[in-house]
């Protein structure tokens, strides 16, 4: 089966699909794409899900709203950043950086007082600098290295544990397990006095360990959220669900093996 992740070659979820997995890889230029591909019942895909230094992935939390896919398993990923160009020497103050690593190198950046060009991917990142040799780059060691550009500076990033959890997509669910986690999207769709007391509740009095909670607007207008949770599956879990759907909408985003390093599962 083959494995569709972000492109172009380069980014860290391509050296991540090139490290892990051993099927074809497919490699397009948006996570939404990934999940289309997905969502057709013939592909898997490799997408970021959350930053330990930026939070959540939009693009990827707001495809899980829009398209019926699964998680199956999970990676964390240390990250690295290195400045890169074919010049060190000012006034090389353009910068290209895709906005995660923007906000990941943040510190290094404002102190620069350097001009920032948001670009799609890390990759494409590399590919703009080969065009304008003249700026710099944010880059992974992989993409300079592959584009062959000069690491001018490297660990720019703000912390020393910068990590990005990935999420391996399919179009069905596994069969869930005691010890595996859980991903689910709860919609509220009304608020009330109470509302998040009585969501998370329905684990607290079955003991259920939640491992993530995010809040993201619904896109409904000001004020009205979505509530992105994983959990440990542990005995009571279905009927916590159960509780749940009774009182708001749940989607199930599937259970996966929790995996903190390691070989996908």
């Amino acid at each position: 089966m083959t494995i569709v992740t972000l492109g172009p070659e380069g980014t860290f979820s391509h050296e991540l699909a090139l490290a892990r997995c051993k099927e074809d890889i497919l490699l397009v230029r948006t996570i939404r794409e990934i999940f289309e591909q997905v969502s057709k019942g013939h592909h898997r895909g490799i997408v970021p899900v959350e930053n330990s230094e930026a939070g959540g992935v939009g693009a990827t939390l707001t495809c899980f709203q829009e398209y019926q896919v699964y998680i199956i398993a999970e990676l964390y990923y240390a990250i690295r950043h290195h400045l890169a160009g074919f010049t060190s020497e000012a006034p090389a103050r353009v910068v290209y950086a895709h906005p995660q690593t923007h906000e990941q190198c943040s510190t290094f950046l404002d102190g620069g007082d350097y001009e920032v060009i948001h670009t799609r991917s890390n990759a494409e990142s590399a590919l703009l600098l080969l065009q304008d040799p003249h700026a710099m780059a944010i880059l992974p060691e992989g993409a300079a290295r592959r584009y062959n550009v000069p690491i001018v500076q490297r660990d720019i990033q703000n912390s020393t544990q910068n990590i990005t959890r990935f999420a391996l997509l399919a179009p069905e669910p596994l069969r869930p397990t005691v010890g595996m986690k859980s991903s689910i999207l709860v919609d509220p769709r009304v608020d009330r006095v109470g509302l998040l007391h009585d969501l998370l509740g329905v684990f607290a009095i079955r003991g259920i360990n939640l491992t993530r909670i995010e809040s993201r607007p619904s896109r409904r207008g000001m004020g009205s959220y979505l509530f992105f949770i994983d959990f440990r599956i542990s005995p009571g879990w279905k009927a916590a669900i159960k509780e749940l759907k009774a009182m708001t909408a749940v989607k199930e985003l599937g259970c996966y093996p929790a995996v903190e390093v390691g070989e996908w599962k």
